[in-house]
C-alpha cells in the first residue's frame, strides 16, 4: 500500500507566517499610498479654491435669486482644497436659500466647483408689514428681486407669523380658483384667501372693478354665472362694487 508523503507541520508554519507577512506588507503599503494621495489632493495648492478667481464657483440656473447668499454657503471652502468640500452638506444648505428648490454641487478639477440651480416658480404677490415679497406653490415666501417684472395677482390673508401649513392651506385655495376660473383668472387682481372656506376675490369686469365672495366651492361656474348676468346686475345696482355669489339660486349686491 502506498504512503502519503509527510508534511513539515514547521515548514508549513513558515509559509503561512510569510503569507500573511506579505499579505500585510502590501496592505501596508496601499494604505500608506492612499495616505498620500489624500494628503496630495487636500494639501497642494492646484487644488485650491480660490477666493481670487470669478469662475472658482460656476452658478448656472440662478435667474432671480440672490448670487451673494448662493456663495456665502461656500464661504468657508475659499482657500481650501475642492476635495474637502462637504458636497452633501453644502446641498443642504443651498436649500435653505430663497429661490433655491433644487441644486446640485460638482467639482471641476482641478480647482472649481460647479453649481445648478432649479429655481422656484412664483405664482403671487403678497403684501406684508415688512414688504411686497412673492410666494411659490409650496407657500415658501421669495424676496422680490430688483428690477423684476411680474403680472401676478395679490394673495391676500398671508402674514408674517403664519406657519408652513397655514401658508400652505391659503395657497392651495389660490390655486383651486385659478384651476377653476380657468382663462378667466386673467382678470383677477386679488385673492383673498384668509378663510379658505370663503374666498373673496377682486375683479376687472369690463370697465369697473369689483369685489365677489366665491365661498368655498364651484368658483368657477359661480364666476360664470356673474359674468353671465352682469349686464342685468348692472342696471339695477349701477354703484355696487361688492356681490355675493355664495346664494345657488341669488346674485346680492352688499355694502
Amino acid at each position: 500500500m502506498a504512503r502519503e508523503p509527510k508534511t513539515n507541520p514547521k515548514r508549513r508554519s513558515w509559509r503561512g507566517v510569510v503569507g500573511l507577512a506579505v499579505l500585510g506588507l502590501a496592505s501596508a503599503s496601499a494604505a500608506l499610498a492612499t495616505l498620500k494621495v489624500c494628503r496630495f489632493v487636500t494639501t497642494d495648492p492646484q487644488f485650491a479654491l480660490s477666493p481670487d478667481r470669478q469662475d472658482a464657483v460656476t452658478i448656472e440656473g440662478l435667474r432671480y435669486g440672490s448670487r451673494t447668499k448662493v456663495l456665502r454657503v461656500f464661504s468657508a471652502d475659499f482657500g481650501r482644497s475642492i476635495f474637502m468640500t462637504p458636497l452633501d452638506e453644502r446641498r443642504r444648505r443651498l436649500l435653505t436659500v430663497d429661490w433655491v428648490e433644487d441644486a446640485s454641487i460638482s467639482r471641476i478639477w482641478p480647482d472649481r466647483l460647479d453649481v445648478h440651480i432649479r429655481e422656484r416658480t412664483p405664482i403671487a404677490f403678497v403684501l406684508l408689514r415688512s414688504g411686497v415679497q412673492l410666494i411659490d406653490s409650496q407657500g415658501v415666501m421669495l424676496e422680490l428681486p430688483a428690477q423684476a417684472q411680474f403680472t401676478f395677482p395679490v394673495l391676500s390673508g398671508i402674514r408674517e407669523q403664519d406657519t408652513p401649513n397655514r401658508r400652505l392651506e391659503r395657497v392651495s385655495a389660490f390655486l383651486r380658483v385659478e384651476q377653476e376660473l380657468g382663462d378667466q383668472a386673467k382678470d383677477l387682481s386679488e385673492v383673498n384667501a384668509a378663510d379658505p372656506a370663503d374666498i373673496h376675490v377682486v375683479a376687472q369686469v369690463g370697465d369697473r372693478t369689483v369685489e365677489l365672495l366665491l365661498g368655498d366651492a364651484d368658483f368657477g361656474r359661480r364666476y360664470q354665472n356673474f359674468l353671465t348676468h352682469y349686464p342685468e346686475i348692472r342696471k339695477q345696482s349701477p354703484e355696487g362694487k361688492r356681490f355675493d355669489l355664495r346664494l345657488e339660486d341669488r346674485i346680492t349686491a352688499t355694502e
